[in-house]
């Protein structure tokens, strides 16, 4: 069912330890009957933007095949390594799209392994004058500002990549939260036509003196909208006020847009918990029917 070439290095065995069955909890690790369960694939695809190699997990939708005509869209999921938000946000996309929920399209994940998080999300910026203000020190920044390159990594590199091994159609989705939310962020207004759906949650617009958000209105203008769809959740206000606020501007920035928007507020999470129940909140308002 599953393809088989030689660019997939390794699949992800995950056993009783994730407790998804009864039976394979029941089951002494020596009993010769159990079986892996096979949950993706893992490529290690070398960057030349990035001069580096990085870790890409590909979950595929049930019933996909190599020879078949069917062709399925493609969720891009920033923290996307294993140890991050790979399985529990795949799990999410399996789940919805169940034919019994059928709420949007049988679709392929791929989660991107991180190896410098805010090296890679983050753009360039003349100084850190501004992560004192936030929280941060600026020694917990020793690289940062690598943004082009990442997003000429997935532009050049790994959405081809993806495209040429598997059977992909033109529906594109990008995930981020906080510092993916960043990134997720400037893609949508610099580079929005690498997706069509924009999953954002408790984005890091503080970063550069919330520089982007300040560009957002101009940035809006110089292509069009109407064929992008954005979700954007915030975490409760209470926890970070200055992350509440930024989340708000962009909203109401967006709302101007003409894009086709979804503002969702989360008060009952913060930020380390919003990822989860935001996504599962945007698939439910960017794709409200179901059979």
């Amino acid at each position: 069912m599953y393809p088989n070439t030689a660019a997939r290095k390794a699949v992800l065995l995950l056993l009783a330890s994730l407790f998804f069955t009864a039976s394979l909890q029941a089951q002494s690790p020596r009993d010769e009957q159990a079986k892996p369960f096979v949950f993706s694939f893992v490529h290690n695809i070398y960057s030349q933007n990035l001069g580096e190699t990085r870790v890409i997990n590909v979950y595929l939708p049930e019933g996909y095949s190599d020879t078949a005509k069917e062709r399925y869209p493609v969720i891009y999921l920033l923290d996307g390594g294993v140890q991050e938000d790979f399985i529990h946000i795949t799990g999410l996309v399996q789940y919805n799209t169940q034919p019994w929920i059928n709420r949007f399209p049988k679709s392929i994940v791929v989660g991107i392994e991180n190896t410098n998080r805010r090296r890679d999300f983050t753009f360039a910026v003349p100084n850190l004058d501004f992560v004192e203000k936030i929280g941060f020190k600026k020694e917990q920044f020793p690289v940062y500002g690598g943004s082009a390159k990442f997003i000429a990594f997935i532009e050049k590199e790994l959405q081809p990549f993806i495209d040429k091994k598997y059977n992909t159609n033109k529906g594109r989705t990008i995930i981020g939260e906080s510092l993916g939310g960043l990134l997720a962020t400037e893609i949508l207004l610099k580079h929005r036509s690498l997706f069509d759906t924009y999953i954002i949650m408790s984005p890091s617009l503080w970063w550069g003196h919330e520089s982007l958000l300040a560009e957002a209105p101009q940035l809006l203008k110089t292509s069009a909208n109407s064929s992008v769809k954005v979700y954007l959740g915030a975490c409760n206000k209470d926890e970070d006020k200055i992350m509440y606020d930024d989340a708000v501007a962009l909203s109401e920035t967006l709302k101007r847009s003409g894009i086709k928007f979804f503002y969702d507020y989360l008060p009952d999470e913060v930020h380390a918990t919003i990822i989860h129940q935001a996504v599962y909140n945007a698939f439910k308002l960017l794709y409200p029917k179901t059979n």
